[in-house]
């Protein structure tokens, strides 16, 4: 009797919850947008209980990614479908230029995902760092670029890098607004202020990306910061 009676409360708790949360879906019911699920990603907004779960289910919904990157504050423009040398296929690619508070030391493509990536790590995670050690904001980005037709660490037996469907970007440095310039070189000072900033960008990165490589990773990535939206999550 008494598992019948608990049976009957689970069911209608459940039963509950699902009315509730398709309330909340509808608008029929409205929250805060912090405590919503349902409400649009905004990455420059303050993290609340339900980022990681909206970020989430922004990259992996095509047209949640569209509209939560058209305010973003990225600046960019749509590429068509391609083709590139060696067969890699180029879809729903956007080039980015910039931010609307720092550059990039040249253009680059990106999935949507991956810029989607930038844009949060950047207001959330970048930009605190860069306060929080110098004082200063991050005026500008360095890059080695993110397309690349390519395996794996460039072996032939591997499978296709990230890079080869822009879903991947290298970062090797980052200037501050007063001309301070930060590289990878740093990384092993890591009692120095540039150190101390490079390894809270690494933490930083591992929440914003899939997969976050660094100098600690291995020889091939001494010089810079691997990050990609793949379909693993690796924080090395």
């Amino acid at each position: 009797m008494i598992v019948r009676i608990l049976a009957w409360l689970l069911l209608a708790t459940l039963a509950g919850a699902a009315m509730f949360g398709y309330a909340v879906y509808s608008k029929r019911i409205a929250l805060p947008e912090q405590y919503d699920p349902f409400a649009p990603l905004d990455v420059r907004a303050p993290q609340g209980p339900l980022t990681r779960f909206k970020l989430w289910r922004t990259m992996h919904d095509a047209q949640l990614c569209d509209a939560a990157l058209a305010r973003s504050g990225l600046v960019y423009r749509e590429m068509a479908d391609a083709t590139g040398p060696g067969g890699c296929v180029l879809k729903d690619v956007v080039r980015v230029t910039q931010t609307e508070d720092l550059r990039f030391s040249a253009p680059f493509l990106a999935t949507c995902p991956l810029a989607l990536g930038i844009a949060y790590f950047e207001h959330q995670y970048l930009q605190r760092a860069a306060l929080d050690t110098f004082g200063e904001r991050v005026a500008r980005i360095e890059h080695v670029g993110s397309y690349a037709c390519r395996n794996v660490n460039h072996q032939q037996d591997a499978a296709l890098s990230q890079h080869a469907s822009a879903n991947a970007i290298d970062l090797t440095g980052f200037v501050l607004d007063d001309g301070r310039r930060i590289t990878l070189t740093h990384w092993d000072d890591a009692a120095s202020l540039d150190g101390q900033f490079l390894r809270r960008v690494h933490d930083g990165a591992c929440h914003a990306f899939d997969t976050t490589l660094g100098p600690d990773y291995n020889a091939l990535h001494k010089t810079h910061f691997h990050l990609d939206m793949g379909p693993y999550r690796v924080c090395r």
